[in-house]
């Protein structure tokens, strides 16, 4: 039977439309060959800042609250205030026991300059009677030449034997005196130096008393934001207690996880691009600043130990730190924890 010449032939064209799918897939088949040789990305990364903790330095009862939930701070702000009065007690009695320390040490160095004073009189007092001492030995000598002449009776040589006696005598107590007035110039300058001490020590507990009146107001270590208050006036706060967290809203970088067999070509310097999840038409610039010298297993609570007999290998991820270009200019978008993709220029 023969076909009909009327009716035409059906054309294959399958392979007209599978010809520009086919070209179209090997353009980004090839696009993306080229960005893998020449970016390593990921998207394990979080942007990172610092977050301050507020601990309170001392114990009490807080006072007043100038700050609310998620309130942005200035830094040198006063976040909280204790009650003080305790401790403007302990600062007024710390500089009483100043005072009184201070006058011990003036009646210290009073004392000190009588006693030099003393012994200075009883040193003159030495000096007179090793005179009348050495006039009174002079006298016997001739006397006693006077004697054995005749020129003299016996009662004038006793009278001149007597006087040299004395002196001698006197002189000994002139000198146990000086002895004295001596031990008391020791004995008030160990005074002194005592009560110096004890000055020192009340200056170091005024300054202590004072230190801890001035740990009543907290204020803020940067400029940031609070997160959730949880804190009422009159609540008891402990020594050591975390009240808030500040967290630094001047400065951002990024902490990337990537894994270690992208770490090759890797290195400081290198330009890096970040993209926000939560603002895709926001690119962000930036470059490697440091990569950690651990895994982020090694820093687990936990570390794995391969040690053990049942070691399953598993690719490790080693944490990339990424200082950002310009950060200022995107501080109104940069949160911290927020979910990056980072690609790294390493070529």
């Amino acid at each position: 039977m023969e076909a009909n010449p009327s009716i035409p032939k059906k054309r294959n064209r399958t392979p007209l439309v599978i010809i520009p799918l086919v070209l179209i897939a090997a353009f980004f088949g090839i696009r993306a060959g080229i960005h893998s040789m020449n970016y390593e990305t990921t998207d394990n990364a979080q942007i990172e800042t610092n977050a301050i903790p507020i601990v309170s330095r001392l114990a009490g009862f807080i006072d007043s609250l100038a700050v609310f939930d998620y309130g942005d701070v200035k830094e040198g702000q006063l976040l909280i205030s204790i009650d003080d009065r305790e401790y403007a007690l302990a600062v007024l009695q710390s500089e009483t026991d100043l005072a009184n320390a201070r006058a011990d040490l003036a009646n210290a160095q009073a004392q000190l300059s009588n006693s030099q004073a003393n012994k200075q009189v009883t040193l003159a007092n030495q000096d007179v009677q090793q005179t009348r001492l050495q006039k009174t030995s002079d006298d016997l000598k001739r006397d006693e030449g006077l004697f054995k002449d005749g020129a003299i009776t016996q009662k004038q040589l006793d009278d001149s034997r007597n006087n040299y006696e004395s002196a001698q005598k006197q002189l000994t107590a002139n000198q146990k005196q000086v002895a004295f007035a001596t031990s008391q110039v020791v004995t008030s300058e160990a005074q002194i130096k005592k009560a110096q001490a004890t000055v020192g020590t009340r200056v170091a507990a005024l300054d202590l008393a004072k230190l801890r009146l001035s740990y009543c107001n907290i204020y803020a270590p940067v400029s940031g934001q609070i997160g959730k208050r949880n804190l009422e006036a009159g609540q008891y706060v402990q020594t050591g207690q975390p009240l808030m967290t500040v967290v630094n809203k001047e400065k951002f970088w990024v902490i990337a996880n990537f894994k270690e067999t992208q770490l090759e070509k890797m290195k400081v310097g290198q330009e890096v691009n970040v993209k926000l999840d939560g603002y895709p038409d926001i690119e962000i610039k930036g470059k490697i600043s440091s990569l950690s010298l651990a895994t982020g297993a090694k820093f687990s609570l936990l570390p794995p130990d391969n040690a053990t007999g049942n070691f399953v290998k598993i690719t490790q991820r080693v944490p990339v730190k990424i200082e950002l270009d310009d950060e200022t200019k995107y501080k109104d978008v940069l949160r911290a924890g927020l979910s990056v993709e980072v690609e790294v220029n390493v070529k």
